[in-house]
């Protein structure tokens, strides 16, 4: 079973209890943030599939803190965590709980709002291809694909760090046998580069094999 990646934004304070250590203890794997600013950075480099943002050991709101991460990714899902009630808008935060509260109910909030249930979402890395909803999400990038970049991305993240073949791929992808001309897979692949890369033109996951094919390095 894949782990599942959480970026946790929290402070330190003694009368404010730590969800991160315990959300470990529980089998996420758990990054944590200082502040909002630290967490934007984190997002593009772990690529979390929830973010929780415990408001009350930052003393604050957090709903700064949510906005900024919307509109980094909108689809993004966010439980914020407060010392007090108060209303808090949909869009700003998809749960909120108020303390005091268990850890397992802090775990019970979080899996209904994981994308997917790990069988229609395939991991390699930092990349998660949601297979039922056409989506990639790939350093705090979440990218709708075409049913074709979809089966494109799938065969490259099944053979990741393995040469696919131009050859094979063109004929898996567009279900053919007619392999003489490929030059729309290379159009394919740098729409791919777009949707997972931070620099298409200088990627560095997705590699051209020069002559042979291409190679999803992770």
């Amino acid at each position: 079973m894949k782990t599942t990646t959480l970026l946790v934004i929290e402070a330190k304070h003694a009368e404010i209890p730590s969800f991160a250590a315990d959300l470990q203890k529980k089998g996420f794997d758990v990054h944590i943030a200082a502040n909002g600013s630290n967490a934007i950075s984190l997002m593009k480099e772990v690529s979390p599939s929830l973010i929780v943002v415990n408001a009350a050991s930052l003393r604050s709101t957090g709903l700064r803190i949510c906005q900024s991460i919307r509109e980094k990714d909108a689809k993004m899902p966010i439980i914020l965590i407060l010392e007090e009630e108060r209303e808090v808008s949909k869009d700003a935060a998809d749960a909120v709980l108020v303390l005091p509260f268990t850890v397992q109910k802090l775990v019970n909030r979080v899996k209904p709002l994981l994308p997917g249930d790990g069988k229609n979402v395939l991991h390699v890395g930092p990349i998660r291809l949601d297979l039922e909803k056409r989506r990639v999400r790939c350093l705090g990038k979440s990218t709708k694909l075409t049913p074709r970049l979809v089966t494109l991305l799938h065969l490259l993240m099944d053979k990741h760090g393995e040469v696919v073949e131009r050859e094979s791929l063109f004929k898996k992808a567009w279900e053919t046998n007619y392999t003489g001309d490929t030059r729309t897979l290379d159009v394919h692949i740098s729409w791919l580069r777009r949707a997972i890369e931070l620099d298409p033109d200088n990627p560095k996951f997705l590699k051209t094999i020069r002559g042979v094919g291409y190679r999803l390095d992770i």
